[in-house]
């Protein structure tokens, strides 16, 4: 609970309805009590913004949950496009006049940790430089268009963080990502494996991108792949800034 972010937590025990995915929900109990709860399962978004929107819309105060931070690779997005699909008028809370049309809703985007940063903090500073994040979920977005971030990113020389890296259905991903990333990386380059994150069962580890094939990973892996510069130190991942080019450090 200490991993939600403060103002996450004042908006759910303000409202009326919270909607989420069941896990998620789980995850937040203690903050649930007296409240209407809807929950489903994995690859149901839609209908959980559906339900959100409803709610809302007969003036209920509802408040939509996610993991990590709801603007990244999470609900806020799909939130405004349903409503913009609908011919729904937003606005933030602090710049309601007072008169809105009568379909608005007052909406707000509450920041959260992101699996990136707190992975990151685990690891201890593998994003000191510039990265890139990338998932390998192909649910959305096409494998090639997902190859050809992979490419750029793998040339340009940014640390790179995966999400979505392996799950039951998709297992060969992971592994092409591993082979186009060589390409233009050392097979010595260490990469940051951050599993279930702040959560029972949390797990970090650094290894070898050469034997990334044979990790134990899965969807509540985040995997960090260091840049050319990149070291590990000690159970440590550093990606240096560039201070030593310029200062003396010593």
């Amino acid at each position: 609970m200490e991993q939600i972010s403060k103002r996450a937590q004042d908006i759910i025990i303000s409202c009326d309805t919270i909607v989420g995915y069941t896990k998620y929900i789980e995850l937040i109990q203690p903050l649930l009590e007296g409240k209407t709860v809807i929950s489903t399962g994995m690859t149901q978004e839609v209908r959980r913004v559906e339900k959100a929107i409803q709610a809302a819309m007969t003036g209920k105060s509802c408040a939509i949950v996610s993991s990590g931070d709801p603007g990244i690779y999470a609900m806020a997005g799909l939130v405004f496009e349903m409503c913009l699909n609908k011919g729904i008028h937003l606005v933030q809370q602090k710049n309601v006049r007072q008169t809105e049309p009568e379909n608005t809703l007052v909406i707000e985007v509450a920041p959260g940790i992101p699996a990136l940063s707190s992975g990151a903090a685990l690891l201890g500073a593998p994003l000191m430089h510039d990265f890139a994040v990338i998932s390998l979920s192909d649910l959305l977005t096409s494998w090639d268009v997902i190859e050809k971030r992979l490419e750029a990113a793998a040339m340009a020389d940014f640390v790179i963080v995966i999400y979505n890296p392996k799950s039951k259905k998709r297992n060969w991903q992971l592994e092409k990502a591993q082979q186009i990333i060589l390409k233009h990386r050392s097979g010595e380059t260490p990469v940051g494996l951050a599993t279930n994150i702040m959560r029972d069962g949390e797990s970090v580890k650094i290894i070898e991108l050469k034997n990334l094939h044979m990790a134990d990973i899965n969807m509540l892996t985040t995997v960090f792949v260091g840049n050319s510069h990149t070291a590990a130190h000690h159970g440590f991942m550093i990606t240096p800034r560039g201070y030593a080019n310029k200062y003396q450090l010593s």
